[in-house]
């Protein structure tokens, strides 16, 4: 009997990976997110870190017990519930392995869209520098730019001296550089984003 309870307990201490890697998992994946991620320009830590907790909670919710169950194919010996442990923490390496492939595969399209936006930016400079009055041509490196569709339509304003008013272009970075930037008014970025949100 006590015999029997010390190799359960050996087995248990051996196979209790899977809280630890779901809360090492969080952090790793959050990061991962962070830096690389898988939709969109950005992603808060904050974000993916709920993310990373959800994707991992649902893992080992739906696939830990069936890796479990492959697991103790080849190791008929193992207890069940070490056997569920390693599958849930074999889960969990899967959800991190995936969404770093996914940031890397996104990755290239994230650095797209930056450089189309410095494009549109400069751009955007060149033409108010040479046709907007002066008092938004000495504001030039104060300028505030949003995508209206990301690596190909930007919008982009400038302050004037005082700040009371903006100046602003459409910058189309597909048209050849003399077609590609247009007047749009004068109302700010800020206003503009609410009206197309």
């Amino acid at each position: 009997m006590d015999g029997a309870w010390f190799a359960r307990m050996c087995w248990r201490r051996r196979g209790a990976w899977m809280w630890p890697a779901f809360a090492i998992a969080i952090v790793v994946d959050a990061v991962i997110g962070n830096v690389l991620p898988p939709a969109g320009e950005t992603q808060t830590l904050l974000a993916a870190a709920l993310g990373a907790w959800f994707l991992n909670l649902l893992a080992v919710l739906l696939m830990s017990r069936p890796l479990g169950a492959v697991l103790r194919r080849f190791r008929p010996d193992m207890p069940k519930v070490v056997a569920r442990d390693y599958g849930g923490a074999v889960a969990i390496v899967a959800v991190g392995a995936a969404l770093l492939t996914v940031g890397l595969l996104h990755r290239p399209s994230v650095l797209a869209h930056q450089r189309a936006m410095a494009d549109a930016i400069t751009r955007a400079q060149a033409w108010i520098g040479d046709r907007a009055p002066a008092r938004f041509r000495r504001n030039l490196e104060y300028v505030s730019t949003v995508a209206i569709e990301p690596g190909s339509i930007y919008r982009t304003c400038v302050p004037s001296v005082d700040g009371r008013s903006t100046y602003c272009v459409i910058v189309k970075t597909h048209l050849p550089f003399a077609q590609s930037v247009s007047f749009d008014g004068y109302t700010p970025n800020a206003v503009f984003s609410q009206g197309t949100g």
